[in-house]
Formats: structure tokens, sequence, C-alpha cells
């Protein structure tokens, strides 16, 4: 017999069906048994009558929360089920995995008459155990998710003409600057793991690809302990030519999100909503811009926040938080571009402007930078120049090497996956990742 998911028990009443998946929850008296049995789409009712069933009886007797169980019976309407007034009566019962009693509390468990209230378990024990954590509605819901959103970017680029690569994530030089590297050793010599793809999708631009675009990991050696910083991440880059100005960067990136939230919220607003408080907004476009100076004047004006001249050229955190209060007020709206930067905070592959202004952006989404994006320097003497004055012309020599033998003007940017779902559903960074990965996280 062919497995029926939890979700579509409903369209097999009065018929014979199998369920399989994780006991949620058991209710084990002396006449009856209830069993919530739960599966990637949903959860069913296993009712068990024990007095005709006492083989049946003998089994439940042995199942544990968590155990791993195939159902097979006859599926029913009852109205006094709450999931969805259908239940299971079993005619067959086997036993998959019994589960140990589990190391974590993974939810708040409220206070009953007969027992005390029970803490959820920290976020660092429950990521030692991460496998069992991950069983939750919500968690599951995220990964749905983040699959809706990653799948929507991409097959909005494959519409627009891009390619899809996979570009090398060992690499012979840094790539982005000389720190926040992680150095490994390769055979003889030292390689690094990858900053980014930056170095490679602008090759693909040399390469005459025109459009293309990758979603893989992205590693940064910070020891950052924030709500929003990791050392491993999923980074979804694009990359593409032939552009007049960053200006068509901005906005290829916000109609991207628009088009990738809109799937979001169709698909799983509603229980978004519901689970995690959080409603998926999708953008009006144009995207608010500012340029960075007019923001800090502006932030300064109406929040009483300063900071020294010489920190004007980047944007500090608390700046960051302050511009979703500034956007919200002022424009509606939850993105927010910010424009011209220092050049000396910018990397040296940025393009400037006769005044040395990087033509590149950050993009603010609820008070959190998401996207650092810009046209890049093409010409290979002006780029050349640019990575002298950093003093990378001798770490970067391959990449300059790409300009040498013609190549269109190009730009792009690069998401985190990560801070992208973090951000959609109000959770911190080690609760928005699969297997969270920090300066002292190495396992599971």
């Amino acid at each position: 017999m062919e497995r029926v998911y939890a979700q579509e028990v409903g369209q097999h009443i009065d018929e014979v069906v199998k369920v399989q998946g994780f006991v949620e929850n058991i209710r084990n008296s002396k006449a009856m048994a209830f069993i919530v049995l739960k599966d990637i789409t949903g959860k069913i009712q296993i009712t068990l009558e024990k007095e005709p069933n006492p083989q049946l009886a003998e089994i439940v007797d042995t199942i544990t929360q968590d155990s791993v169980i195939t159902v097979s019976g006859k599926a029913v309407k009852n109205e006094y089920v709450k999931m969805g007034g259908i239940e299971i009566l079993p005619d067959e019962i086997l036993v998959e995995s019994i589960a140990n009693a589990l190391p974590i509390v993974r939810k708040d468990i409220p206070a009953t008459k007969k027992k005390q209230a029970v803490e959820r378990s920290s976020i660092d024990q429950r990521i030692d155990y991460r496998w069992i954590d991950l069983r939750t509605d919500e968690n599951q819901l995220m990964f749905k998710a983040q699959t809706v959103l990653v799948n929507a970017l991409r097959q909005y680029l494959l519409k627009k003409n891009f390619i899809e690569i996979h570009t090398p994530k060992l690499i012979g030089a840094a790539s982005e600057s000389g720190a926040d590297v992680f150095e490994v050793k390769y055979f003889d010599r030292k390689a690094y793991l990858a900053q980014s793809p930056q170095f490679y999708k602008q090759m693909a631009m040399a390469a005459g690809f025109e459009r293309i675009f990758e979603c893989g990991p992205v590693f940064r050696a910070e020891k950052s302990f924030t709500s929003k910083h990791t050392t491993e991440f999923t980074g979804f880059d694009l990359e593409f030519s032939y552009i007049t100005s960053f200006r068509d960067v901005m906005k290829m990136e916000e109609e991207l999100l628009k088009a990738a939230l809109t799937e979001v919220k169709a698909a799983y607003g509603d229980q978004i909503q519901e689970l995690f408080g959080k409603e998926v907004i999708v953008p009006e476009t144009p995207f608010p811009v500012v340029k960075l100076r007019d923001l800090y004047d502006a932030l300064e004006k109406e929040f009483g926040y300063s900071v020294p001249e010489s920190e004007k050229g980047d944007l500090t955190t608390e700046a960051e938080k302050l511009s979703y209060e500034w956007v919200k007020k002022h424009y509606n709206h939850e993105f927010l571009f910010v424009t011209d930067y220092d050049a000396e905070k910018r990397a040296f592959y940025h393009m400037r402007d006769e005044n040395g202004v990087p033509q590149g952006y950050d993009l603010i989404w609820r008070g959190v930078e998401i996207t650092t994006g810009a046209q890049r320097e093409h010409r290979y003497d002006v780029l050349k120049k640019q990575a002298q004055e950093k003093g990378l012309d001798k770490d970067v020599e391959f990449y300059l090497e790409f300009f040498a033998y013609g190549c269109p003007p190009h730009g792009g940017f690069g998401i985190g996956v990560d801070r992208l779902t973090m951000l959609l559903l109000g959770l911190p960074i080690k609760e928005a990742m699969f297997i969270f990965r920090g300066p002292t996280r190495l396992t599971p």
C-alpha cells in the first residue's frame, strides 16, 4: 500500500490508508489511546479502542513521544476531532523507531493544576540537538518558506535570461580584502575559503555570460557574537552586464525581492502570521533612496542620534536600526537604499564617479543591512590603480587579468539567504539557519 500524507487523508474517507511519521503526542489511558502523528505536511489523529484490539494496545504501550511509526487503518470523519474532523482507526501499527526521553524542551510548556510550567531550552542547548529541535511546526515552516523564497529568486532571474553558475569555494587569494578569511592547508601551500563569489561573478562578465547568478556557501572569519552574524551562510549573488548606472542594479534588486516576497506571502503568509506573528509585506517599488550623509542628518534631527565625523563614511549598526523607524515614518516602507559611502569604506572594485564617490549602495530591510551592491569598475587601468590604493594589487593579480582583454560595464549584489529568513520571521540568526556556524560552534 502506498503511503498517504497527513494532509491528504481527507481525500480517502472510509478507505484504508497508510500514514507514517513522528509521534507528536500520545494520550494512553486504560480503555483508549490517542496518538497525534506528524509528517512534513501536517498532523492526523490515530484513535485506538483497546479492548477489541489487545495486540495493538500492547504496541501502543511501548510508544514514546517522537517515536516513528507506520499506521494502517480506516480514515473516518469525527466532528469531535480537532485536527480537521478526521481520524484513523488503526488495524496495524508498526514501530519503526523508539525515541529515548528528549534531551531538550522545544517549546515552553504552560503550567497545569498538576504540573509546573517548563521553560524552553536555550538556543545553544537546542542547537546541540538541532535535529530534534527542527521537528517543530515553526522550524519546518521556516524552511518551507525559505524554499519558496529561493525558488522565486531563481525563477525570476531565469525569466530575465540569467544563467546559474557554481564558483570555487577554495581560492588562492582573499576575495574581499586581506582580513576575515579562513586559511586552509592546500597540499604544499595556503588557500582560503571564499568570502563571496565576487571575483568569479565578474570573470563570468568578462567571459561574455552577461547575466549570471549563484546560490552557495559563503565564509567569513569574523569573531562576531551578534544576532545577525555567522561564519558560514548561504549567499544568493548575481551580476549582469551592460548597465548604465548602479541604479540599474538597485532596480533589479527591488523588483527581484518584490517578486520573491509575493510568492512567499501567497504560499505561507497566513501560516507565518499565525506561528511567528509576522506579516509578510510585499513592498511597493521603487524603494526609497537616501544618501548616507542625508540619513545621518535626518537621524540626528529626528532621533537625536549622532556619530563623530570620522564615522559618517559608513553606516553604524545603531543607524541601521534607526533607519527603519525613519523610513516607516516618511515612506511607510520596510526597505531603504543608502548610497554615497566613502571610498575607503567600500571595496576597491566599486566604480567611483568623478568626485571619487563609490557607485554603489547598501539595502536595509527592517533595520538590518541585507545587501551591498554596486556598479563595478571594469576598466583595467582604473581598477588596478584602486587595488594599489588599498595595497591589494599583488594579492589580486589573477583577478585583474580578467579585465585586460575586454570586459563590459557591469554590476551586481549579494543577499544572505539566512539573513533574509531571519528578518522575514523575526528571529535571531542562530534560529534562522538549518545549522548555525559561529566562532565557538562547529557541531553538530
